[in-house]
């Protein structure tokens, strides 16, 4: 269907042609649709556009409707309207980057600079200028033989399997050639993976897929196998993602490839169950036994492990059992509710699990208050995907972000919303052979690596507007926002942070950690009493 256009222009050109023997009036549309066919052939060899290589002719019709999207956007901001689950705004910013085009803007901002809820970050009269815009962060405790020097934008995680394997390709060489990290999502690392080259953070969901045994059960000889890959530079185990928190998932036996087998190491023929829950630990003592299992055989290498902040209380009894058993992970990944995924029940998508600044900054205090911060690193992954995302999780406790939706714009993401039917129009979230040629592996993965150099360079830009001569200097002070028409407040008012130690001296707080903090256990996720969680 998606070549009928093309194939119906051919064939009138070829029936306009054997018209002219009758008449030299068939010359009109032959020209017509000789030059539609001619303009077929271009987009199927074409490699710069994806939709045009999947959608030959037709596909410009797009290209068409964002010639006039100026005046649309500017009525659906008129008339109040929401326009996509997706600003515009961003997406061009993160398009404009990855191609390396000019991302300035004439007429100022574009946001409701009156409205509440406007955020922004203070500016110095004595700027700095920072040459090396190349920000890094060193991830690994006392405990860790092997730290990764790590960029502090990285690619977060989505599995092959939701991905293609021109986009694993292109991401992971990109990651390569800008010297950043490439997350594996909790699909195991496959091929297009190591073909790329470049530094992997391997990622361990309840399936273990690729380090388990038959049954679906933690296998810590093929853990072993596969951290000492030169690639992998971290572990992550992740306990739950941003878009579905608490929910598993299953894979049909349909739909599973001899690749996608082969990465998860999982049997063909047959249903590919996620748990919900690991079955491997069921308290907080028994997964930090679990952590220290894997940093064990993880040749020396950072580990940590990746959640969305439910239960407040939940991630108090981790903190601990940190405390008790004495492992401290390397490094702990705050993930967003307003994380993406390619398929989840929609409540899930709205209403389960805590946004990304009130669970960086729950966590990044509760670290405080027990005296574990400068133990470990945090990451933050949702929605972040422009400078001033950035700045603002730095701000707020964060040492680096990840972003897996602004690398899926690089590699050619239009949003289509058809991820989870196999239909991707531009190659990006399918497994069909034909739909992913579109996908350009050499093109997008420049594309790739030019995202994340602009962006970097925009967030120095910004820092050095600032007065500070690297991102990791945000404070919550430097943040500053609208809560209602002239009432402005800083970050350090509304996201506060709280004394180092002061959970251990049970100091009462405003926020209710210490209250929390009382109720919370070691040796199990059940609080000591159950009025409230």
């Amino acid at each position: 269907m998606r070549f009928l256009v093309f194939a119906g222009v051919a064939l009138l050109s070829l029936l306009s042609l054997f018209g002219a023997v009758y008449s030299w009036w068939f010359l009109l549309p032959f020209a017509g649709f000789a030059y539609l066919t001619g303009l077929g052939v271009y987009d199927v060899t074409q490699n710069r556009h994806s939709i045009l290589r999947n959608y030959p002719v037709i596909g410009h019709m797009r290209f068409l409707f964002e010639g006039i999207r100026p005046e649309i956007r500017q009525y659906l901001i008129e008339s109040d309207q929401d326009e996509e689950p997706f600003s515009r705004d961003k997406r061009s910013i993160i398009y404009q980057r990855a191609k390396g085009v000019e991302d300035k803007r004439p007429f100022g901002t574009r946001e409701r600079v009156y409205d509440s809820g406007y955020e922004w970050i203070t500016h110095s009269v004595v700027p700095t200028h920072i040459e090396d815009t190349d920000f890094r962060v060193s991830i690994g405790g006392e405990h860790c033989k092997n730290p990764y020097d790590a960029s502090i934008y990285n690619i977060s995680a989505m599995s092959f399997g939701a991905l293609s394997a021109n986009a694993i390709m292109a991401l992971n060489i990109g990651a390569r050639k800008g010297r950043f990290a490439h997350d594996t999502g909790e699909g195991g690392i496959s091929r297009y993976h190591t073909q790329g080259g470049g530094d992997l953070i391997y990622e361990i969901g309840s399936g273990y897929f690729g380090c388990r045994t038959l049954d679906g059960r933690f296998d810590v000889a093929k853990f072993r196998d596969q951290a000492a890959n030169p690639q992998v530079k971290m572990i992550e185990l992740k306990l739950s993602q941003g878009a579905k928190p608490g929910h598993g998932g299953m894979l049909p036996a349909s739909k599973i490839s001899e690749e996608i087998a082969e990465a998860r190491g999982i049997p063909m023929g047959q249903d590919c169950v996620s748990p919900a829950a690991h079955p491997e630990f069921s308290t907080p003592i028994e997964m930090m036994e679990f952590i220290a299992t894997l940093r064990e055989n993880a040749d020396g290498k950072p580990v940590g492990f990746k959640l969305c902040i439910g239960h407040r209380r939940e991630f108090m009894c981790i903190v601990k059992a940190m405390l008790e058993t004495g492992v401290v992970p390397d490094f702990i990944v705050v993930d967003g509710k307003e994380g993406g995924t390619g398929a989840a029940p929609l409540e899930f998508a709205n209403h389960m699990g805590m946004p990304l600044i009130e669970g960086l900054t729950f966590a990044h205090n509760t670290l405080r208050g027990v005296g574990l911060r400068d133990k470990l690193k945090i990451g933050a992954s949702g929605k972040v995907v422009t400078a001033f995302d950035m700045a603002k999780v730095l701000a707020l406790g964060a040492d680096w972000a990840n972003s897996a939706r602004g690398f899926m714009f690089a590699v050619g993401c239009i949003q289509a919303q058809a991820c989870h039917t196999n239909h991707c129009p531009v190659g990006v979230a399918t497994q069909d052979p034909l739909r992913q040629r579109a996908l350009d592996v050499t093109r997008k993965s420049e594309r790739v690596f030019r995202f994340h150099r602009n962006t970097l360079r925009a967030l120095g830009e910004m820092t050095g507007a600032a007065g500070l001569d690297h991102p990791g200097k945000f404070l919550p002070h430097h943040l500053l926002m609208r809560e209602a028409d002239r009432d402005m407040v800083t970050g350090q008012e509304v996201y506060p942070y709280l004394p180092e130690g002061f959970l251990l001296r049970e100091e009462e707080d405003k926020f209710g950690y210490l209250l929390r903090w009382n109720r919370a256990r070691a040796d199990d996720f059940k609080p000591v009493d159950t009025s409230y969680v």
